[in-house]
């Protein structure tokens, strides 16, 4: 199960998810699938944490959506948007 963070390219804000494909998750996400995020398109996904459980990656993602987690985040990632995480090679 992965956590990952996406980030506007638009408006430079960012979403924290948990998915068990977090590649299909952005794809969906720049779909437009998604009602939270669908006015601020494209996305780039920008963190990617993997957990051994769903209880685990569950934990991680209620923090980063905590004031300090936000806090965590944006330092992490000031500045303009780079490709930071990459899809694996297929």
């Amino acid at each position: 199960m992965y956590v990952y963070v996406l980030k506007s390219e638009n408006d430079g804000r960012m979403y924290v998810g948990m998915s068990a494909n977090a590649y299909k998750r952005l794809s969906e996400h720049n779909a437009g699938r998604t009602k939270s995020t669908k006015g601020y398109r494209p996305w780039k996904l920008i963190h990617l944490e993997e957990y051994p459980t769903r209880s685990k990656a569950r934990a991680r993602e209620k923090y980063l959506k905590t004031g300090y987690g936000k806090q965590w985040l944006k330092n992490k990632y000031k500045g303009p948007i780079a490709q930071l995480v990459r899809a694996p090679d297929s």
